[in-house]
């Protein structure tokens, strides 16, 4: 393999940028198509509202297609949306639109809480690529403290339990102002209310389990390693 090959193979990606591609997607394309197609083309409240729904949609559906695997979280995401923008079409209302945002949130921020007392909570599947950097030595280490680690797996919960609360806590508040603020006014404090969620719980998780988690197994791999170098060095001394 050659030197470019082998530097372009290895060059990991911007994590920030990672983290904040779904967030952009999900919240900044849907607010700026709604006042493009509401003030710049006249389409109703309720067609811009429907319209600026879509990006999202087919965001997390090529997610599932493309994906090695069914994310749970994603697959929810998805149904949810899609029974909600049918249900305000129908409807008519845009109010009701905009509460089906808040529906988005306490569905899967139930799930996840309901999640937290199974084997493997839907935060998961985003939490353990982030603490093991994706190696295989990380991979194993993780295996390692899940099966070993009362401390870890209790981490692992509260990372979930922590994300779960504050979409519920966001669904409350966007159910509130879905219903008592002009719609042009709710389009643009949903989505800040949505980032405040987001961060507020990228923080709280990031810092109080995330962290945590990866120095543990950071020290399991540690630990691993002197414990091969270690056999390595006394198969060594007893050869002929």
């Amino acid at each position: 393999m050659s030197r470019k090959q082998s530097g372009a193979k290895s060059k990991p990606g911007n994590p920030l940028l990672q983290s904040l591609a779904p967030l952009i997607v999900d919240a900044g394309i849907p607010v700026a198509s709604f006042y493009l197609l509401s003030d710049g083309f006249g389409l109703s409240t309720v067609a811009a509202l429907g319209w600026s729904s879509v990006v999202p949609a087919l965001r997390t559906a090529w997610g599932l297609v493309g994906g090695r695997g069914v994310n749970g979280l994603a697959l929810l995401i998805l149904i949810v949306n899609v029974v909600g923008l049918a249900m305000s079409a129908v409807a008519g209302d845009p109010r009701l639109m905009l509460a089906k945002d808040s529906a988005v949130s306490s569905v899967v921020g139930i799930a996840v809480l309901l999640s937290v007392r199974t084997k493997r909570p839907l935060m998961t599947a985003g939490l353990k690529p982030w603490v093991t950097k994706g190696s295989e030595a990380g991979n194993a280490a993780w295996e390692r403290l899940m099966a070993g680690s009362e401390a870890f797996r209790r981490a692992e919960r509260r990372f979930s339990a922590i994300w779960g609360t504050a979409l519920l806590t966001e669904c409350v508040l966007k159910v509130v102002g879905a219903y008592t603020l002009p719609v042009h006014t709710m389009v643009w404090l949903g989505t800040v209310l949505t980032v405040v969620a987001i961060l507020l719980a990228m923080l709280i998780a990031g810092g109080g389990c995330a962290d945590p988690m990866e120095k543990m197994v950071k020290a399991e791999i540690e630990r691993d390693a002197a414990t091969v170098h270690a056999e390595t060095g006394e198969v060594a001394a007893i050869a002929p």
